[in-house]
C-alpha cells in the first residue's frame, strides 16, 4: 500500500491499474471465447466437419496461450517495478525500547516521538 499512496514516479501505477483494469475485462472475455469455441468444436465433432472442429480447437489454444502470455509478462513486469521500489524507498525508523532506567517523564516524550513519525515509514 505504501508503494500506491508514495509520490513518487506515476507511470507504474498507471500501467498497474490499466493492466488490472484490462485483465477484469479480458478475463471474462476469454473464457467465454474459449467455452464458445470448444462448445462449437464439439458440436462440429458430432454433426458435421471434423476440420471445423480442429480450427476451433486451434483457436481456443491460441486464445488462451496468448492470454497466459500476457498475463505471466504484465505480472512480471509489475513485480520487477516493485522490486525496483522497494529497493530504492527503503524508510527505516529505530525505536528505542522502554527501560526501567529511563524517567517517566522521558518514556513519554519518547512515545509521543514515534507516535508523530510519517506514516511512510517502516517500524523496525
Amino acid at each position: 500500500l505504501q508503494w500506491l499512496r508514495n509520490p513518487g514516479p506515476q507511470h507504474g501505477k498507471r500501467t498497474l491499474f490499466g493492466d488490472m483494469l484490462c485483465f477484469l475485462f479480458i478475463t471474462p472475455l476469454a473464457a467465454i471465447s474459449g467455452w464458445l469455441c470448444l462448445r462449437g468444436a464439439a458440436d462440429h465433432l458430432h454433426f458435421s466437419s471434423r476440420l471445423e472442429a480442429v480450427g476451433l480447437i486451434a483457436l481456443t489454444v491460441a486464445l488462451f496461450t496468448i492470454y497466459l502470455f500476457w498475463t505471466l509478462v504484465s505480472v512480471r513486469y509489475h513485480c520487477r517495478l516493485y522490486n525496483e521500489w522497494r529497493q530504492t524507498n527503503q524508510q527505516v525508523m529505530l525505536l528505542i525500547p522502554k527501560s526501567a532506567s529511563v524517567p517517566s517523564n522521558h518514556q513519554s516524550l519518547l512515545g509521543l516521538q514515534t507516535l508523530k513519525r510519517n506514516s511512510k515509514e517502516t517500524i523496525v
